[in-house]
């Protein structure tokens, strides 16, 4: 504990937590570099506390603790951050109009902004580097790797607005023509009477291998539909 190691492990945590947020930022998402950063450098500064409480405990503070007979758990503020980041994480977290969640991985990323910053702040340098790079990897190359799987999924889930509920049964006509199957319709009843425009959420399963944008385009090109959009 002195001023060197400690300016070296809050730098550490600005950079690395930037890193990580500079992704969240190019996406416009709710959390985004500064964001990253300062959760990750709150939570190095932490651990620091706590290592310094514990050095003061067995150095200059040391009478103190033996005259009040007590042993104080160090550890409570770095598990205090791993439980408090909830609440960060969950304002990120939305539900669309379109009936989609949003900002999961968003939140997932700030917590484990958190923990890479309790290692650095437990000198734990070696987790770090790892840390940082398998976030990275996850949040950047395995974006791409995940698209690819949805793209060929089966199971779609389909936001669609129409302009009145007679026509719900064109829709679903269309839909088995294509060699789909109808799991479950989810139609909005709250804005029956407020919209001028219903809209539904269809889950669908495709019997026949068939491209996302054809199933897309298609359902789009019925005179009801107003918009159609793969959740």
């Amino acid at each position: 504990m002195n001023i060197a190691g400690v300016a070296f492990r809050l730098l550490l945590a600005m950079c690395f937590g930037g890193f990580i947020g500079y992704e969240r930022g190019r996406k416009h998402r709710a959390a985004g570099l500064r964001t990253y950063m300062l959760v990750c450098i709150g939570a190095t500064l932490t651990l620091l506390i706590g290592q310094y409480q514990f050095t003061m405990y067995r150095g200059a503070w040391q009478s103190l603790i033996a005259h009040i007979d007590s042993d104080p758990d160090v550890a409570r503020y770095g598990a205090q951050v791993v439980n408090g980041i909830g609440f960060l994480g969950a304002g990120t977290i939305i539900l669309t109009g379109r009936r989609e969640v949003k900002g999961l991985t968003t939140a997932a990323g700030l917590w484990a902004s958190a923990c890479m910053g309790l290692a650095i702040g437990a000198g734990f340098f070696e987790g770090v580097f790892l840390c940082v790079i398998l976030i990275a990897l996850s949040m950047r190359a395995l974006s791409y790797i995940e698209t690819k799987i949805v793209e060929r999924t089966r199971n779609v889930n389909l936001f669609v607005e129409f302009a009145s509920l007679k026509q719900l049964g064109e829709i679903i006509a269309s839909l088995k023509t294509l060699q789909i199957h109808i799991l479950h319709i989810d139609i909005d009843t709250e804005t029956e009477k407020k919209a001028p425009s219903q809209n539904a959420v269809f889950y669908i399963r495709i019997l026949q291998p068939m491209p996302h944008e054809q199933l897309l385009s298609t359902v789009a090109a019925l005179d009801c539909v107003q918009t159609v959009y793969e959740l």
